[in-house]
């Protein structure tokens, strides 16, 4: 799984684009200035990272230097029209930007691109009879393609990033609703639940893998 740093001090957009990518099947860790950025760099290996310029404590080209000094790729987050900063930033050697406000699928698919190109994406997640291929976006049993709708998808990749975890089922409902472009409730979830239980198990009808935990939610055990 990728390790992305999320370099960014608007809060509702860090809950928001860490709920997504890690329905896409990153890993995320977020901070809000450059001197926390550069810590968590000492600290953690990361694959790629996701700054914003405009930063509460000191500001995004400060970090991108200490992510060059480290080989790490980046991508810049920009307000819309701010040519300048855009130019400044490639200059230096930052590898894309996207302007803000960004569709989430978009800033998804530049980050896979500039993993791919510096060669650290994880293409595929192996869960024993399954097999994910995040860069394909397909679930595969015994080599076999599962045929998973998108919500179905994403399901399965929320469960994956919480393994071991129990997942109430509101929870579920939370980290799939802005995703899924449709109207998630208690009875919706039931039923992508049942599905892809259908699809990933063995047998569907005692679950091995996503197990219900009576009174709480889910929990995937692989």
């Amino acid at each position: 799984m990728s390790k992305i740093l999320l370099v960014e001090d608007d809060s509702t957009i860090i809950r928001s684009l860490t709920t997504f990518l890690h329905t896409e099947g990153f890993s995320v860790t977020s901070v809000t200035g450059q001197t926390e950025a550069i810590n968590s760099m000492g600290a953690e290996i990361f694959d790629l990272l996701l700054i914003d310029l405009t930063l509460a404590d000191g500001n995004g080209f400060g970090v991108f230097a200490a992510a060059k000094e480290r080989n790490l790729p980046a991508i810049f987050l920009t307000a819309s029209g701010d040519e300048y900063s855009v130019v400044t930033g490639l200059d230096m050697g930052a590898d894309d930007y996207i302007s803000k406000p960004f569709r989430t699928r978009e800033l998804v698919s530049r980050i896979r691109n500039v993993l791919r190109r510096r060669g650290t994406s994880q293409k595929t997640i192996n869960l024993g009879h399954l097999l994910m291929d995040v860069e394909k976006g397909l679930g595969l049993k015994d080599g076999a393609d599962l045929y998973l709708s998108a919500l179905e998808y994403r399901l399965l990749l929320v469960f994956i990033n919480h393994r071991g975890q129990v997942l109430t089922r509101s929870k579920l409902m939370d980290e799939i609703w802005d995703l899924a472009g449709e109207f998630v409730n208690d009875n919706t979830l039931s039923v992508y639940i049942k599905r892809l239980r259908e699809k990933i198990e063995l047998n569907p009808t005692e679950p091995t893998i996503i197990k219900t935990i009576r009174g709480t939610g889910y929990k995937m055990e692989v």
